[in-house]
């Protein structure tokens, strides 16, 4: 589908020079001679690579529709993850390029978004946020209760995060799969 090239927004998909790129940030820009633009930042789907393009109102972007497929993460084994179709039951191994820094969030059973194109699969969204366990962090120290203080913690899966100072060992806790920062107690 043809998109006017200043109607490009964060998240949209564009085939540009023969690739398939992901908007990142976009900026639009008046100069004081010439006719306005839109910056863009680009991330190549298939290699990562980064872009920064001008695009006029007057040109035209294809914008592409990504197939999106509601699977379950079944298991890993040798560098490969294993998915199950939600509607057809069918598994689907996957690389661990794919998920980028996002297998340590990977729990069984988890729910995640499989995108592709034509058939072949570019990216697994995560759901925004998991639940872990916390195995080692330090006991509270007397007297910090700063609303801005955080202690160093240990999860379940193995990676390290900063939690308030009320969450002692063996709390649920909320971790953002973005960036790995703690959100809140878990509700369960």
């Amino acid at each position: 589908m043809k998109i006017n090239g200043n109607a490009i927004r964060p998240g949209n998909i564009i085939e540009h020079k023969g690739e398939l790129w992901s908007a990142v940030k976009i900026q639009h820009t008046q100069p004081g001679k010439g006719g306005a633009y839109l910056q863009v930042e680009l991330r190549n789907l298939r290699s990562g690579s980064k872009l920064n393009e001008r695009f006029r109102a007057s040109e035209d972007v294809e914008k592409v529709r990504l197939e999106q497929r509601t699977s379950q993460f079944l298991y890993t084994g040798d560098d490969m993850y294993t998915f199950m179709d939600n509607e057809t039951y069918e598994q689907t191994d996957l690389n661990s390029d794919l998920l980028g820094g996002g297998t340590a969030y990977l729990q069984e059973g988890m729910e995640v978004t499989i995108e592709s194109h034509e058939g072949s699969v570019l990216r697994v969204v995560l759901p925004d946020s998991a639940v872990f366990e916390v195995t080692e962090t330090a006991p509270a120290l007397k007297g910090q209760t700063a609303a801005a203080s955080f202690k160093p913690a240990t999860l379940d899966n193995g990676l390290k995060t900063n939690v308030p100072p009320f969450v002692e060992v063996g709390a649920r806790v909320e971790i953002s799969t973005e960036d790995g920062s703690y959100i809140k107690r878990a509700d369960d």
